[in-house]
């Protein structure tokens, strides 16, 4: 017995030194080994894992690295080129912090910390990237570009806004998040060209808000309407109202001209549903959903549409899949009957002015 005793007073003595060292000088400093994925990987492996080329990532870090370094290399500071890797890491997954950080040897608290910092220097080269035509020449080859679809003239961009998942807010504004079908979101208007190029992106209105409403409230809006850009056409769905500027198919096509009009206007149209599923696939965290703060949601946003069009630059396309809720036989019989029936829309409004009637009479009558 009295051995016994001796021995629990020793590991009772051991646990005290423990408890006492933890107090005096804190836990013990655990060191991460940090994986070198750009080096180690090759480059399908990579592309599949970060969803961008080698020649892209290298691109992004030449523009954003001096916002990126840190002032030394102390205390195993993670460099420009894993930060980087890192914030790709999570817009290509959406998945939990927790298994970003094991898969680049980081603590959770880093990633976190790092995905703020490093959307946000990737969306302030918004100006760089993402731009509407300014030059008359640059206009008349986007309508070039746009006429080579389906025949229809005069159109710089297509229309549209999509919904981005993301968890609930909460606090007393919490549901204006809400959307439609019942689930969070923020409701992003883009604007690209035939190319599938954003052109411009409004990422700040809650699910609730209604497409029409964000495009009125846009500062694109009010460049149309102080002809900013002459003769030239937005191509939208019949969520937006028919205007001068921005046109939207027939609800009930009856005449050849009108069958016609419709079928040019859905073909031109797609490329708008075409760039969200590019974009969605590439980068799954719009799709899957955001599980972060809402004014990191955002910054997200504009951080992924313009490294899609960075990666158009560098010729880096991902194959994309049809957009949700589209069958591409249906797809096919409603151009062929000149219908256009939007999921659960059944309005019918009147249209403001005649700029569309004016296309059907002058253009697609005549051909």
């Amino acid at each position: 017995m009295e051995i016994e005793i001796r021995i629990n007073e020793d590991e009772e003595d051991v646990e005290d030194v423990e408890v006492l060292d933890f107090i005096f000088n804190g836990l013990p400093r655990q060191l991460y080994t940090r994986h070198n994925h750009f080096d180690t990987l090759d480059d399908a492996a990579f592309r599949r894992r970060f969803r961008l080329s080698r020649a892209c990532v290298l691109d992004l870090l030449i523009s954003i690295e001096r916002e990126l370094e840190f002032p030394s290399d102390m205390n195993n500071a993670v460099s420009p080129m894993n930060q980087i890797l890192t914030c790709l890491r999570v817009f290509s997954t959406g998945g939990h912090l927790q298994n970003i950080a094991d898969f680049m040897g980081m603590h959770l608290s880093t990633v976190s910390r790092i995905v703020k910092r490093v959307s946000e220097a990737i969306a302030r080269l918004y100006r760089q990237h993402i731009k509407f035509p300014s030059t008359n020449d640059e206009m008349s080859e986007n309508q070039r570009n746009f006429f080579s679809i389906s025949g229809f003239p005069k159109v710089v961009g297509a229309i549209d806004c999509t919904h981005v998942k993301i968890q609930s807010p909460g606090g007393v504004d919490g549901e204006i998040y809400r959307n439609r079908k019942q689930y969070f979101s923020i409701n992003t208007q883009v604007i690209c060209d035939a190319n599938l190029k954003i052109m411009n992106v409004v990422a700040r209105w809650p699910g609730s808000a209604h497409d029409s409403n964000i495009f009125n409230h846009s500062r694109i809006k009010d460049d149309f309407e102080d002809n900013v850009y002459p003769n030239c056409l937005l191509l939208g769905d019949s969520g937006y109202a028919n205007g001068k500027y921005l046109v939207t198919p027939l609800l009930n096509p009856r005449t050849p001209p009108e069958q016609l009009y419709n079928e040019s206007h859905i073909r031109t149209r797609n490329v708008i549903e075409r760039c969200f599923g590019v974009l969605k696939r590439r980068f799954p965290i719009l799709a899957y959903g955001c599980r972060l703060k809402v004014d990191t949601c955002l910054i997200i946003i504009v951080a992924a549409s313009v490294l899609h069009n960075l990666a158009l630059r560098h010729n880096d396309n991902v194959p994309p899949p049809l957009p949700e809720l589209v069958n591409e036989e249906q797809l096919e019989r409603l151009i062929q009957d000149g219908q256009i029936v939007a999921p659960g829309d059944i309005r019918n409004r009147r249209h403001v002015d005649g700029t569309r009637d004016f296309l059907i009479q002058n253009y697609f009558g005549n051909l």
